[in-house]
């Protein structure tokens, strides 16, 4: 099913032994658009620490009642390497934490969550493989927060249309499907979605998304209601507006 990820921020996660504390933000890599991780404020039980908790991990959410549970101990989320915000999360940290909780790696294989197309799958096989670290050194994570993206202006190929307020996730695969755009500058009030197949370019360092779509294809596409998920229909009237498919390869660099 697709979830705005804003609405989950503040879910509670819940381990096998008792409460860990609120979803506050996710890392997602720009190369495959898929939430590599949860982060997660402790709150009061590790005094403001914030660890990280993978897809892999976690179980089948109570939606109703804002629940994650994790399938993890409070002493090995306790014990995991720590997260230092002020630098970047690399590989060699995800390769630490990765054996520390005896998960398989993500990166390995051709699915988008190496040998298998979602996360749970991974967490069955439990199959764990050895990346040296000379490789690990010299590959780059591309791990982008949601809450930084967040704000990121969008530009058409002809003008600005606004900014990204929002990410649609699938919450089976973990995938991002749309972007949510707040056209408010221009059109008040009306939110579009993009697909990030869609996107052209990103500028990190600018923070702008260049996509591959007018200002008045965009203008006039259906809008996007923030009270209830994207239907089949919604997404299949939208491929067709733009005369672009939803499942195609990224363009980001």
């Amino acid at each position: 099913m697709l979830r705005s990820i804003k609405e989950i921020y503040n879910y509670v996660l819940q381990a096998e032994d008792g409460e860990i504390g609120r979803c506050k933000d996710f890392l997602f890599d720009d190369e495959h658009w898929t939430v590599r991780y949860m982060v997660v404020d402790t709150g009061k039980w590790l005094l403001g620490k914030k660890v990280l908790i993978s897809p892999i991990s976690l179980g089948e959410p109570d939606w109703g009642s804002e629940h994650f549970p994790v399938r993890l101990t409070k002493e090995q989320i306790e014990e995991a390497p720590g997260l230092d915000e002020d630098a970047p999360f690399s590989r060699q940290h995800e390769i630490r934490w990765t054996r520390h909780y005896g998960l398989p790696y993500y990166w390995e294989g051709s699915g988008v969550w190496g040998k298998a197309g979602y996360p749970n799958a991974l967490f069955i096989k439990k199959e764990l493989e050895v990346m040296s670290e000379e490789i690990a050194d010299a590959v780059e994570t591309h791990l982008r927060s949601a809450i930084e993206v967040s704000g990121y202006h969008i530009r058409a190929t002809d003008d600005e249309i606004g900014h990204v307020q929002d990410f649609i996730l699938d919450d089976e695969t973990w995938t991002i499907r749309y972007m949510v755009v707040d056209t408010r500058n221009w059109l008040p009030g009306r939110k579009v979605l993009v697909a990030p197949p869609w996107i052209n370019s990103v500028d990190w360092a600018e923070r702008k998304v260049s996509v591959a779509m007018t200002r008045n294809e965009v203008e006039n596409s259906p809008e996007y209601d923030p009270s209830a998920p994207p239907t089949s229909e919604y997404e299949a009237g939208l491929s067709k507006h733009y005369g672009l498919p939803i499942e195609r390869g990224i363009g980001t660099p």
